[in-house]
C-alpha cells in the first residue's frame, strides 16, 4: 500500500499530525501520505535518501523469506521489506519509544503484520530462528561491543543475508593485507588504510551512545572475521554480505554474571 493509499482510509490529517508530534522526536523522517514524521530532520528524507543508493543492489522480489530488522528505529527499513513481499518480518530495538512509532508506522501504511519486539542485539539468541535477511544499519558504532554483536549475528540469526552499515570516518583506502607479520612490524599500523575502530569515550556529533567509528578497512576486516562474505558496496557505508565460515577462533562468548552479594 502506498503512503497516499494509507492516508486515503485511515484516519484525517489533523489527526495524523497530532499523533506523529505524540510519538515525537523522530529519527526516522516517514511519509505517512502527506505527513512527515521529521520534517526538519538534518539528513532531509532521511533514511529513504539512504535507502535510495542501494535498494537496486537488494531482491526485489522477498516472497516467501523472511527477515529480521535489528535496530529498527522508527521501522522504515522493515516497512520497504515488507514492500517487497517478504512473508514475515520481525523488527527489534531496546527502545520502547522508537518501537511505538514502528508500530504507528507500519499500522499507517498498511502493514500492520510486522512485528516490532524490544530486543538488543547482544539477545538475539533468544529468538531461537535464522532468517534469510538480517538487516543490521546504523547500530554498530552504538555498541560497546561492536564484533561481539557480528559474532552473534551470524551465531543465531543469519541464514543468508546481511545488509549492514555503519558510520565510517579516516580513510577510505583499503590495503592489501598478508596473511601475517612479524612482531618487529610496527609502521603498518600507521598506514591510513590499515583497519582501524575509532574509540569515542566521550561524544561524538553530541550523541554518547557513539562508541566506536571504523574506518572501510575495519569495517569490512570486521565483516569478514565474522564470516560475512562481502558480495557488493553499493554505497560507502553499505555493505551487501553472505554468511560463511567465522574466521578461526571467531564466535561469541557469553560471559557469566557475577554472584550478587
Amino acid at each position: 500500500m502506498t503512503a497516499s493509499a494509507a492516508r486515503a482510509a485511515g484516519a484525517p490529517l489533523s489527526d495524523l499530525r497530532a499523533r506523529v508530534e505524540a510519538l515525537g522526536p523522530w529519527f526516522h523522517n516517514i511519509d505517512l501520505g502527506g505527513v512527515w514524521t521529521a520534517p526538519d530532520h538534518f539528513l532531509g528524507d532521511y533514511p529513504n535518501v539512504k535507502f535510495k543508493g542501494f535498494a537496486g543492489a537488494l531482491p526485489e522480489d522477498l516472497t516467501g523469506k523472511t527477515v529480521l530488522d535489528i535496530g529498527c528505529n522508527a521501522g522504515f527499513y522493515s516497512v520497504e521489506m515488507k514492500r517487497r513481499g517478504a512473508a514475515r518480518v520481525l523488527g527489534i530495538d531496546a527502545d520502547d519509544h522508537y518501537l511505538d512509532q514502528a508500530r504507528f508506522v507500519a499500522q499507517t501504511l498498511g502493514f500492520a503484520d510486522v512485528e516490532f519486539r524490544n530486543l538488543s542485539v547482544y539477545d538475539v539468541g533468544r529468538l531461537g530462528e535464522r532468517f534469510d535477511v538480517v538487516i543490521f544499519m546504523g547500530v554498530l558504532y552504538h555498541l560497546r561491543h561492536p564484533l561481539l554483536a557480528l559474532d552473534l549475528i551470524h551465531e543465531h540469526v543469519a541464514e543468508d543475508l546481511l545488509i549492514f552499515q555503519s558510520m565510517q570516518r579516516g580513510s577510505t583506502t583499503v590495503l592489501d593485507l598478508e596473511e601475517d607479520y612479524a612482531f618487529a612490524e610496527t609502521e603498518l599500523c600507521h598506514e591510513s588504510g590499515y583497519p582501524k575502530l575509532h574509540f569515542v569515550e566521550r561524544r561524538y556529533a553530541k550523541d554518547p551512545t557513539n562508541w566506536w567509528v571504523p574506518n572501510r578497512a575495519c569495517a569490512e576486516a570486521m565483516l569478514r572475521s565474522a564470516g560475512f562474505r562481502v558480495e557488493a558496496h553499493p554505497e560507502p557505508e553499505v555493505y551487501i554480505c553472505r554468511r560463511g565460515e567465522a574466521a578461526d577462533g571467531a564466535g561469541a562468548v557469553y560471559p557469566a554474571k557475577g554472584v550478587s552479594a
